[in-house]
C-alpha cells in the first residue's frame, strides 16, 4: 500500500516536471502550452510511452472540477470592473445566446455526422459550446497579444462567464436522457436555469464579501492569507453546488468581487494564486490525457475533425455576429472574437459527465470531444497572433517594460512598497522628477545602499524603494518604464506632433491644405473624438486631407493627451472583410438597395411615359407632362429628385438628414464606407465630410409649366476621409 503510495507521488511530480520543462519547446516554436499539457497526459497513458493505466472517469472529473474552480476565482480576481463595465453586456450576451446557438448548430452536425438521437447531438453540442478560460486567458495575458480594452475585456469575460452555461446545458440534457423527456420540459429547464445562475450569483457575491470582511479584520499570519482565500473559494464552490446553484460562477463572481476589493495581503494572494493556477491548469489538462485513449480515436477521427471544423468555421461565427450585431463592433474584432474560441479542459472534463452518469453513447462523444480540442487547440491556438496581426487589430503597447516588485506592509496600512529596477531609457533615467505623491526610501547601486538625498541623479539599473498608496502603482509605472515598442516609429505614430488642443484650422495654415467650414473651431482632439466615437486607442488615425491624424498617446480615461501628424498617407490596403456587417451598415445596406429598386421604378416610368408621349399631338403633350410631374412629384417625396433626362438619372445620391439618408459616395458596393488602410494602426474608419449643405426634395405644382430641380450635393474637392 505505502510502496503504491509512493509509485503515485513519484509518477504524478515527474509528469509535472516534464510539464514545466516542455513548456520551454513551446514557447520556442509558439505552440499552445496547453496543449502541450494535453501530449504529456496523452504520451504517459496506456497507449503513450509510460504506459500508465488510468481510466477512472469520476476520479478525472473531480481533479478537473476542483483544477476549473480555482483557475475560475483567479481569472474573477484579475478581471477589473474597468473591464467589466467595457464588456459585460456583450460578453454577457455572448455566455448565454452565444452558448445557446453554439449548442442547436453543433447539435444538429453531431446528429448528421455521429448518426446519434437527436438529444445526444444537442448534448455533444452542449459539451463544446464553452470556450476554455484557462486557454483564452493564458493566449492573451501571456501570449503578448496587445488588443483593444473593449475587444480584450470581452473575450476575458466571456471566457470566465459562459462555462455555467455551458454546464448547465450538458447536466440537464444527461437528466433527461437518462431520465427521460415529460410534459412542460422547457418550462422545467427555464425554472432550473434561473434557479442556478440566480443561486450562485447571490452566493457568490456573499461569498466575496465574507472572505474579504473576513480578512480584513482577522488577523492571520500572511503566510496564511493565500491559503485561507483558496479554501474559502473551494468552500463555497462545494455548498453553492450541493444547494443546487451553479458553483463555478459562484466561485468566478466571488473572485470578482475580491480582486476589486481592498482587501489585506492582495498582492501575496495574487501571487500564490498565479502558482495554484499554474498547477491547476497541469493537472487538469494531464490528467485529462491520461484518460483519453488514442488507440479508439479511429473510429471518430474523421467526424470529429469535421465537427471541429463547423464550430470553428460555421457555428462559432455565427452566434458571435448575431450577439454582437448591436454592440457596434468593427468587422475585424468580430472575426478575432469569433477565431478565439478556444475550446480547451473543460470540454473534455463535460465530455466525462454522459460516461459517469451511464449514457450509452457517452464514449463515443469523449472521444469526438478530445478530437474537437485537439483540433480547436492547433488550429486556433497557434493563429491567435498572426490572425490578429493580419487583422490589423493589435494595437501599440502604452508602456514599455516595467521591472517591479511590490511589497506590502503588515497591517492594514494603507501604503505598500514598490521596488523598481530603472529602466537605462526611463523618464526618471532621463532626469524627470518622481511625483511628491511618491516617497523613495532607498536606492540601491551597484550593491551599495544609499540615501536618496546622497545618490544624486538616478541612474539605469538602480534599485528604487518607494512608498506609495496601491491605486497610484499604475501612474508611476510611467517613470520607471522603458520605451514602449513602436513607440518612436514614424509610420506608427507620425511624423510630428502637436498637443491635442492645437486647432485643426491652425494646422491647416500651417502645412497648406483646407479645412472644412463646419470644422474651423475644432480642436485636434475634438476632431479626433468626433470621428472615433469615443473608443480610442494608440494608433487610431483619420484621413484628413492630405494629411493623417494620429493618436500618439492617451491617458486612464482614454482621453487624447498627444496628437501626431503624418503626411504620407499608407498606401496600403486595410484587411476589410465581407463578413461580420454591424448594424449600421445592415441599414446602410438596405437603404442603398432602397434607393436603387426606386431608381430602376423611375428609369422604367420616364422609358413608359416617353413611349406614350410619342403617340401624342403636340396639343396635348404640354398637358400630360404638367400631370406626370404633379404625380411623380407626391408619389415619390422621399426618393431623389425626379429625373427630366436620362443625364438625372446616373447624377450621384443626394444626401439629406434624417433616418433615410441614402449611403454616400464613400461607399462601396456593400454599403460600407472605403477604408484608407494602415496596417499598423489600432483602428480604422472613413467619412466623408462635405462643405455643401443639403439637398432640398423636389416640389412639383399641377398649375406650373416647370419644376424647381434641387440642387445638387458639392463634395469638397478635399473631402475627408477617416480611418
Amino acid at each position: 500500500m505505502i510502496e503504491s503510495m509512493n509509485l503515485v507521488i513519484l509518477i504524478a511530480s515527474v509528469l509535472v516536471v516534464v510539464a514545466v520543462f516542455t513548456s520551454l519547446i513551446s514557447f520556442r516554436v509558439g505552440a499552445p502550452l496547453l496543449l502541450v499539457f494535453l501530449l504529456v497526459g496523452l504520451a504517459a497513458g496506456e497507449d503513450g510511452i509510460g504506459g500508465i493505466q488510468f481510466d477512472n472517469a469520476p476520479l478525472a472529473y473531480f481533479i478537473g472540477s476542483i483544477a476549473l474552480a480555482l483557475i475560475l476565482f483567479d481569472s474573477g480576481f484579475e478581471t477589473q470592473v474597468r473591464a467589466l463595465k467595457i464588456a459585460a453586456a456583450p460578453a454577457l450576451t455572448l455566455a448565454t445566446f452565444g452558448v445557446l446557438m453554439t449548442t442547436g448548430v453543433v447539435g444538429v452536425a453531431a446528429h448528421l455526422l455521429l448518426d446519434v438521437p437527436w438529444l445526444v447531438g444537442f448534448l455533444f453540442g452542449a459539451i463544446v459550446s464553452s470556450t476554455d478560460a484557462a486557454a483564452v486567458f493564458f493566449l492573451l495575458r501571456v501570449g503578448g497579444i496587445n488588443l483593444r480594452d473593449k475587444t480584450r475585456s470581452t473575450l476575458e469575460v466571456e471566457s470566465g462567464s459562459n462555462d455555467p452555461m455551458a454546464v448547465f446545458l450538458t447536466i440537464s440534457l444527461v437528466e433527461l436522457i437518462v431520465q427521460g423527456t415529460g410534459d412542460g420540459l422547457a418550462v422545467e429547464l427555464a425554472e432550473r436555469f434561473v434557479f442556478q445562475i440566480g443561486l450562485g450569483s447571490v452566493l457568490g457575491l456573499l461569498g466575496g464579501i465574507l472572505i474579504v470582511q473576513g480578512i480584513n479584520r482577522i488577523k492571520l499570519e500572511p503566510g496564511l492569507v493565500p491559503i485561507i482565500v483558496l479554501a474559502c473559494a473551494l468552500t463555497l464552490f462545494g455548498a453553492t453546488s450541493m444547494l443546487g446553484g451553479s458553483g463555478f460562477l459562484a466561485v468566478y463572481v466571488a473572485g470578482l468581487y475580491a480582486g476589486n476589493s481592498k482587501m489585506r495581503m492582495s498582492a501575496s494572494v495574487r501571487r500564490f494564486q498565479h502558482v495554484t493556477t499554474w498547477l491547476a491548469q497541469i493537472a487538469m489538462f494531464v490528467t485529462l490525457g491520461l484518460l483519453a485513449t488514442p488507440s479508439e480515436f479511429g473510429s471518430v477521427l474523421l467526424p470529429g475533425f469535421l465537427l471541429a471544423l463547423i464550430l470553428v468555421f460555421v457555428a462559432r461565427p455565427i452566434a458571435i455576429w448575431l450577439c454582437l450585431l448591436f454592440f457596434n463592433f468593427s468587422r475585424n474584432d468580430t472575426a478575432f472574437i469569433s477565431w478565439v474560441g478556444l475550446r480547451g479542459a473543460v470540454s473534455i472534463l463535460l465530455a466525462i459527465v454522459p460516461m459517469v452518469e451511464g449514457v450509452e453513447q457517452g464514449q463515443l462523444l469523449f472521444n469526438t470531444a478530445f478530437i474537437v480540442v485537439i483540433t480547436s487547440l492547433l488550429l486556433q491556438g497557434w493563429t491567435i497572433k498572426p490572425i490578429a496581426r493580419w487583422l490589423g487589430i493589435i494595437v501599440p503597447p502604452r508602456l514599455g517594460p516595467v521591472d517591479r516588485i511590490d511589497l506590502e506592509l503588515p497591517g492594514n496600512a494603507n501604503q505598500e512598497v514598490v521596488v523598481y529596477r530603472i529602466h537605462p531609457d526611463s523618464a526618471v533615467a532621463a532626469g524627470h522628477r518622481i511625483p511628491r505623491w511618491a516617497r523613495p526610501s532607498l536606492i540601491l547601486r551597484d550593491g551599495k545602499s544609499l540615501r536618496p538625498h546622497n545618490a544624486g541623479r538616478l541612474q539605469g539599473d538602480d534599485q528604487i524603494y518607494i512608498f506609495t498608496s496601491p491605486q497610484y502603482v499604475e501612474l508611476l509605472d510611467q517613470f520607471f518604464a522603458g520605451p514602449a515598442e513602436g513607440a518612436n516609429d514614424r509610420d506608427i505614430f507620425g511624423d510630428f506632433s502637436f498637443p491635442p488642443d492645437t486647432r485643426i484650422v491652425d494646422v491647416g495654415r500651417l502645412y497648406g491644405f483646407p479645412v472644412s467650414p463646419g470644422d474651423g473651431d475644432l480642436t485636434l482632439a475634438e476632431l479626433l473624438e468626433r470621428e472615433l466615437s469615443g473608443d480610442i486607442e494608440p494608433a487610431d488615425r483619420i484621413v484628413y486631407g492630405p494629411v493623417e491624424l494620429i493618436v500618439r498617446r492617451i491617458d486612464d480615461g482614454h482621453g487624447i493627451r498627444e496628437v501626431g501628424m503624418s503626411v504620407e498617407l499608407n498606401p496600403e490596403k486595410n484587411r476589410h472583410l465581407p463578413l461580420f456587417h454591424s448594424r449600421t451598415e445592415l441599414l446602410a445596406l438596405w437603404r442603398l438597395s432602397r434607393r436603387k429598386r426606386l431608381r430602376r421604378k423611375l428609369r422604367a416610368k420616364l422609358s413608359n411615359r416617353r413611349k406614350k408621349m410619342s403617340d401624342l399631338e403636340p396639343a396635348d403633350m404640354k398637358t400630360a407632362a404638367k400631370a406626370a410631374a404633379h404625380t411623380d412629384a407626391f408619389a415619390l417625396v422621399d426618393a431623389d429628385p425626379i429625373p427630366i433626362t436620362e443625364a438625372d438619372l446616373d447624377a450621384p445620391v443626394q444626401e439629406g438628414d434624417g433616418a433615410n439618408k441614402a449611403p454616400s459616395d464613400d461607399m462601396d458596393d456593400t454599403g460600407a464606407a472605403n477604408e484608407t488602410p494602415d496596417q499598423n494602426s489600432g483602428d480604422v474608419k472613413t467619412v466623408r465630410t462635405d462643405a455643401s449643405a443639403p439637398a432640398d426634395p423636389a416640389e412639383g405644382e399641377a398649375a406650373s409649366d416647370e419644376r424647381k430641380e434641387a440642387p445638387k450635393a458639392v463634395e469638397h474637392p478635399e473631402s475627408n476621409q477617416k480611418r
